[in-house]
């Protein structure tokens, strides 16, 4: 039931972005890049993003969802679907988790 969800606690937040961390560099190490090659591929302007994100420290821009799952060899809505059960777990509940309907 909608009833049973609870807001996301700090700590749980801080856990989900870990564990993205952790499936992004799979994927990262998945198409054999190195961070810097991912930067490059992205036009970030410093690779040390992509390790905060790999360490739970960041987070991707909305706006640039697309380009990340083309980098990374992903299909786009299933890749933000992942980062929608990472960042909004809650929402991601609501729309797909078939026991909180």
């Amino acid at each position: 039931m909608l009833a049973e969800l609870h807001k996301t606690t700090p700590e749980e937040s801080k856990e989900q972005r870990l564990a993205l961390g952790i499936l992004l560099k799979a994927m990262r190490e998945d198409q054999g890049l190195s961070q810097r090659d991912l930067a490059d591929r992205l036009s970030l302007d410093y690779y040390t993003f992509i390790s905060q994100l790999e360490t739970g420290r960041g987070k991707i821009p909305e706006h640039r969802y697309g380009e990340w799952a083309q980098a990374l060899g992903q299909e786009p809505r299933e890749f933000v679907r992942i980062l929608l059960r990472h960042y909004q777990p809650t929402t991601y509940k609501i729309l797909f988790d078939e026991t909180a309907a």
